[in-house]
């Protein structure tokens, strides 16, 4: 049987977080799928995750959210301020949560341990994507495969030689996260706050003594970590008291883009379909909705149907494109604080705190509840 050909479904390259959670619900629907990466170890990420709602539900639908080893720490109230209002902005929903933090490589380390238990999982494949194709014979391990789809889950790094049309929006941002320890419990509480330099959010991590938060700095300054640790003194000693911060604090780029497929050879889910600045903590969180979108239609369309593709583009790029432009542009007009853009801003806190429909709104699409489309 050496040439013998198995014929799947789906190929997934990429076997990060969206990667393998995009495998195993191709799974949950009885689909024949296999992962590949390039990787041939998981790699470690310390770094926490903003889950809201409805990505919560889609894990636990997955039968992951409880296996998680360290339990998630909800979001029960977020508070918004910044230089140019008094009083901040508070959101809170009584019904349920309205997000969960949760360690990265936890759930990573779960999702994967799924794929391996099915033998679904092959590392250390570096495959040339330009060279391959669906219902074409492509190799992997000595093995023959054909695969009906095949699914780009790359990340932000990708070598763009493939067929991809990439719209960039320029950015001189980057991002700083890292872990601090506080003598005052956070109350699950979550903070935005708008500096001069740029946005500061500060999130309850998971810890028993509900004295631990994570924080992500954004800023296109240049800036040490002791001028962020002195910020983050000044801005939250009153909430969370005696601030004592963990030694490493990670930093990243910040590059927005939309991404589109130019031939529709390939489905792009996650962050090599978009990348968004982390001020609205939404990246993730759009992923997931990537693959709920995705299994939907594949409830109306045939996978061999051009309109498979076709509609999935078209349904992701109008939320893609919103997160997108909001973004960039609460970060423009915070960083251009002229007398209009101030006005803007006021008006901006002044309509939700008057208009109940206006903040419940916000509340929704914050926890994943509300569709653009």
């Amino acid at each position: 049987m050496k040439n013998k050909i198995h014929n799947y479904d789906f190929l997934v390259i990429g076997s990060g977080l969206i990667g393998s959670l995009t495998a195993i619900s191709l799974l949950k629907h009885k689909y024949r799928v296999l992962v590949i990466d390039k990787n041939k170890k998981t790699p470690k990420d310390n770094r926490t995750l903003a889950v809201n709602a409805n990505s919560k539900d889609f894990l636990i639908n997955l039968e992951l959210w409880h296996k998680l080893k360290t339990k998630p720490e909800p979001i029960t109230k977020i508070e918004i301020s910044d230089t140019v209002n008094i009083s901040p902005l508070i959101f809170e929903n009584i019904n349920e949560e309205m997000g969960n933090v949760i360690i990265n490589s936890d759930l990573l380390e779960q999702a994967r341990n799924s794929l391996f238990e099915k033998k679904l999982l092959i590392q250390g494949i570096d495959i040339d994507i330009s060279k391959i194709n669906i219902n074409k014979n492509i190799k992997i391990k000595n093995n023959n495969y054909i695969f009906k789809k095949i699914i780009l889950c790359l990340g932000k790094d990708y070598n763009n030689n493939l067929n991809i049309k990439k719209y960039s929006f320029p950015s001189l941002h980057k991002s700083y996260v890292g872990f601090f320890e506080h003598s005052i419990i956070h109350n699950q509480t979550a903070y935005e706050t708008f500096t001069p330099d740029g946005p500061l959010a500060i999130l309850p991590a998971p810890n028993k003594s509900k004295k631990k938060s994570t924080f992500i700095y954004s800023t296109q300054k240049k800036i040490s970590n002791l001028d962020i640790q002195r910020l983050i003194k000044n801005s939250f000693s009153k909430t969370h008291g005696l601030i004592n911060f963990q030694k490493e604090i990670y930093q990243y780029k910040i590059l927005p883009y939309l991404s589109k497929e130019k031939f529709n050879n390939f489905i792009l889910i996650g962050d090599v379909l978009r990348s968004i600045h982390p001020v609205a903590g939404q990246g993730w969180n759009l992923g997931i909705k990537d693959i709920q979108t995705f299994i939907t239609l594949l409830k109306q369309y045939d996978l061999n149907d051009p309109s498979l593709s076709e509609k999935y583009y078209s349904q992701r790029s109008i939320e893609s494109f919103t997160y997108l432009i909001f973004t960039s542009l609460i970060n423009k007009i915070y960083e251009n604080q002229s007398l209009i853009n101030s006005l803007i801003i006021k008006g901006g806190f002044g309509a939700l705190k008057k208009s109940n429909f206006l903040k419940n709104t916000f509340i929704k699409q914050a926890m994943g509840r509300l569709n653009l489309i």
